[in-house]
Order: structure tokens, then sequence, then C-alpha cells
């Protein structure tokens, strides 16, 4: 054995080389100015939300939240969000899905017709839809008289300050948020599955309930997740179409704030109201990932 063997015999095995840094996608660096905005515009005022619902007179102390939790008011406001925004979810995803389909099946200028339909609503400011809805939604408002006219009820009757109210009102704000992930998902199914599922004897019900259905899991979760998200921190809608007697999460915070003068009240139920927001957008995220991932 040479000497220089030896010598490297002697010093034990060679050390594996360090892994080499992976250089950024140049094309993910375009990323950095959202990135940069939202951290300043959004995540910076959301640590301070943070801070002051977790600040207490000797320091970082959950009192503030144990307070809130101990009141029943408190429980009853949490349930009223939760319910409204369950509430409207599912009023949109009945509405929305017979749409989505019927968007994805059309061709031509019908589609266009309906995609328009669909998306021009969202250029309307929702203070605007919430005054709208006041109107149609009064003793003497279209809906009333129309359910007179079927003979549903038999004198008019007020919708407006309800929770039925409010529901109708918010499903119509937040409809195309539920249509168009759906939508999106049709888009992309083969429709010769379903044929191929014709020929082999099944009804039109099992197609859609073997075939149409399962394949459309992933739209109908991201539909959920965006109304969810959105109706149980809605404000302006409760506000002018219910008003203060029926209390949410996002109209005390407003309240809390605004009225009140009570920063830390409004921090708490500002904290609350983002934790079940994002473990809903976080939870059908997952749900969407392991839809997809079995659909592979």
């Amino acid at each position: 054995m040479s000497a220089p063997a030896s010598s490297a015999a002697a010093a034990g095995p060679v050390p594996a080389r360090w892994p080499r840094l992976r250089r950024p996608d140049p094309v993910a660096l375009l990323a950095l100015p959202a990135f940069a905005y939202l951290a300043a515009a959004y995540g910076w005022p959301l640590l301070i939300l943070l801070a002051r619902s977790l600040s207490g007179p000797d320091g970082i102390s959950l009192a503030p939240f144990a307070t809130f939790l101990s009141d029943p008011f408190s429980w009853r406001v949490i349930g009223n969000t939760v319910r409204t925004a369950l509430l409207v979810t599912l009023v949109c995803l009945v509405a929305g899905y017979p749409a989505a389909v019927a968007l994805a099946r059309a061709r031509g200028a019908v589609q266009a017709l309906l995609l328009l339909s669909v998306i021009l609503p969202l250029s309307v400011g929702v203070v605007v839809k919430a005054y709208a809805w006041q109107i149609v939604l009064r003793r003497d408002g279209v809906v009333s008289q129309a359910l007179v006219g079927l003979g549903i009820w038999d004198a008019p009757q007020r919708l407006l300050f309800t929770e039925t109210g409010l529901v109708i009102g918010a499903a119509n704000v937040f409809l195309p948020f539920m249509i168009l992930p759906i939508y999106a998902v049709i888009r992309l199914i083969d429709p010769r599955l379903s044929e191929a599922a014709a020929t082999l004897g099944a009804s039109p019900l099992r197609r859609f309930l073997t075939v149409i259905l399962p394949l459309t899991l992933p739209g109908i979760v991201s539909g959920i997740a965006f109304v969810f998200s959105l109706a149980v921190s809605m404000y302006v809608v409760p506000s002018l179409v219910i008003g203060d007697r029926y209390q949410t999460l996002a109209t005390l915070t407003g309240r809390a704030f605004l009225f009140m003068r009570d920063e830390q009240l409004g921090s708490t139920t500002a904290v609350i109201l983002l934790v079940i927001a994002v473990a809903v957008v976080v939870g059908s995220a997952a749900l969407a990932r392991r839809l997809g991932g079995g659909q592979s």
C-alpha cells in the first residue's frame, strides 16, 4: 500500500460532500412584490391585532379570550356567525351547482351570456346590493308580493331585519364564488365518461351520483371554502339587512372599534373570527388535495 493510500485509510472515511444549494427559480421571484405588499398591508396589521388581543396588565395573557368566551352572549354571537355562514353556503351550493352545470354544458353565445350574468354582478358594490335587498325584502317588496300572489302567504309579511332575509341577501352576494369553482372543474370532465356509463345501462341519476358528482367534489370543496370564509366575516350585509338586533363576530368587531372604542374586545373577536375562517380554508384545502390525489 502506498503512503498516500495508507494515510487516507488512517484518516477514516471521506466525509460526504455538502449538498449543493438549489438556485431559486427566477420565475418565482416575480411573486416577491405581491408577497411584500401582502406582508406590509395585511400580515403586519394582523400581527398588531394579535398582539393587542393578547395584551394584559402584566404582559402577554389569554385573559381577554377567557373573559370573552365566559360570557353566554359571546357564544350566542359565535353561533349566529357560524349558523348564518353555513346557511348561506348551503343556499349557494343548492342554487350554484345546477347553474355551474348549465354554464359548463352551454355553448357559444348562450355560454357567454350565462358567464356574463355570473361575473357582471361582481362589479356592483356590496353596499348597493344590500340597499337593493332592503327594498326587495320589505313588507311591500317584490318577494312578499310574489309569495302572496302564489298563495304561500295570506298577507304581506316583512323579511327585512330577519335571519331569512339576511341569508337570502348574502347568498345573492356570494353566489358567483360558488358557481365559478364548480364550473371550472366541470369544464375539465371528459363528457365521454358519462356516455360510457350510459352505454353500460346507468340511469341519468346513477351517472350523476357515480360519475359527475365525485369528479366535481374538488370544485364543491373550493366553492364551500370561498363562500363560507366570505360569509363568516361579512359586515356590510348584516349591518344593512338585519341591523344590530342580530350580532355576528364581524358586526361585534366593528361595533367594538367604531362605537365602544374597546380595541382589546375588537381585537379578540377579530382573532376568533380569523381562526374560524383560516381553519375552514386550511381544512378545505387539505380535503381538496386528498380528493385530487385520490382521483389522479
